[in-house]
C-alpha cells in the first residue's frame, strides 16, 4: 500500500458564523465535487468515495471580536478526526481532569508549568472521540495518552484492528496560542501536510507524534 493522502487545512476567519462555509470550501479543494452526508450519529462523511474528513472550529480571543480558526483533517483510504483549542485559563480545568482524565494524565498536568498541558490531553482525547463518532460524555472511557513514566503514548488494552497515528501541533502568534491535533486510522502513515487557506501569521510546529 502506498502512502495515503493526509492533509490538515487551516483558515483564519473574521466571523465564526462563516466557519461551516469555510470548512466546505476547504473540502471542495481536497475532494472536488464530493457529496457530504451525515451518519446516524450526526458525523458528516463522503458517501461515494474512500475519503474521510473531520472539522473543528475555535473562537479567537476577545480582542478579535467574532474571529475564529477553522481546522479540517482529510484522508484518503483512512478515517480521521481533528480538534483545535485556544490555550487559555480555564477555571474548571482541574475538575474536568478529575472527571475525564487518567491518573497519569492528571499527574502530567499537575506537574507541568506549561499552560498548554491540559489542552494537549484534551485535544488528543477529543480527536479520538471524533474519530470513533462518540460523544464528549464518553471521554472518561478514552484510553490514557500519558504512560506511567510520564511520556506520551496510547495506553489502551484493546486490540486495535487498524493502526492509529496522532499528530499534535502548537500554533502561536504573539500572545495567541492554540493546540491542534489530528488522528488517522489505517493506511501507511506520514505526518499530514498542513495547508493554510488564508493568510496566516501563525507559526505551526509539530510537537508530538503518537503511533499505536
Amino acid at each position: 500500500m502506498g502512502v495515503m493522502s493526509y492533509y490538515i487545512g487551516l483558515s483564519i476567519l473574521s466571523n465564526k458564523k462563516a466557519a461551516s462555509a469555510e470548512a466546505r470550501r476547504i473540502l471542495s479543494v481536497f475532494n472536488p465535487g464530493a457529496e457530504i452526508r451525515e451518519d446516524a450519529n450526526g458525523r458528516p462523511y463522503f458517501p461515494c468515495c474512500d475519503a474521510d474528513f473531520n472539522i473543528s472550529h475555535c473562537k479567537r480571543p476577545r480582542e478579535y471580536s467574532t474571529g475564529a480558526l477553522t481546522a479540517v483533517s482529510f484522508t484518503r483510504g483512512a478515517r480521521t478526526g481533528c480538534d483545535i483549542e485556544q490555550v487559555r485559563y480555564r477555571e474548571n480545568a482541574g475538575e474536568i481532569a478529575k472527571t475525564y482524565f487518567s491518573a497519569s494524565e492528571i499527574n502530567y498536568i499537575s506537574g507541568s508549568d506549561e499552560k498548554a498541558s491540559f489542552f494537549k490531553i484534551w485535544t488528543l482525547k477529543e480527536c479520538y472521540i471524533k474519530l470513533r463518532g462518540m460523544s464528549v460524555f464518553d471521554m472518561a472511557s478514552v484510553p490514557s495518552f500519558i504512560k506511567d513514566d510520564g511520556s506520551f503514548g496510547f495506553c489502551s488494552s484493546e486490540n486495535l484492528h487498524l493502526p492509529l497515528f496522532f499528530s499534535l501541533y502548537d500554533l502561536s502568534y504573539g500572545n495567541e496560542q492554540y493546540i491542534l491535533c489530528a488522528v488517522a486510522e489505517g493506511g501507511n502513515f506520514k505526518p499530514p501536510e498542513v495547508r493554510w487557506f488564508s493568510q496566516s501569521p501563525f507559526i505551526c510546529k509539530n510537537i508530538i507524534e503518537i503511533k499505536a
